[in-house]
């Protein structure tokens, strides 16, 4: 009898996740799988949801709505500064990724997407936000 993955299982998975375009945003290949506990909130929920079930072996493609993966995008976390705010040394081309420590001390990933003389334009988007995902998943191993 084979053991099906479930919640509370040490999984080992390899994966291949692909934007809806079919541009590959991330992978296991050439590393070692994957390994989480299932249901335990270490990888987004709908990746999650959609190993369980699969025994060793199997393979299954998984699409994870926005909602069940990094949220949907944000406007309001879309903010412009004063040139001047940033310092000098920091770079601010488009495409640039900063962190910033908040005022609870907590660590925000930022993303230059514009900038002109006077302002630089900041995302604090998670980059995968509304974005459908798809992921190639192969279970490995059941701990």
């Amino acid at each position: 009898m084979t053991h099906a993955a479930k919640a509370g299982d040490t999984l080992r998975i390899h994966y291949t996740g692909r934007l809806e375009d079919g541009t590959v945003f991330d992978s296991s290949e050439g590393r070692d799988p994957l390994e989480y506990t299932a249901g335990s909130g270490e990888i987004i929920p709908g990746l999650d949801r959609g190993v369980i079930g699969m025994a060793v072996g199997d393979t299954r493609q998984v699409t994870v709505a926005p909602e069940d993966a990094y949220g949907p995008r944000d406007e309001a976390r879309v903010q412009t500064v004063p040139r001047e705010a940033i310092p000098d040394h920091i770079p601010t081309d488009p495409g640039t990724q900063l962190s910033a420590q908040m005022q609870d001390g907590q660590t925000v990933q930022l993303v230059v997407t514009n900038r002109t003389d006077s302002h630089v334009e900041l995302d604090a988007n998670h980059p995968l936000a509304g974005r459908v995902l798809t992921f190639d998943v192969e279970l490995v191993e059941i701990g």
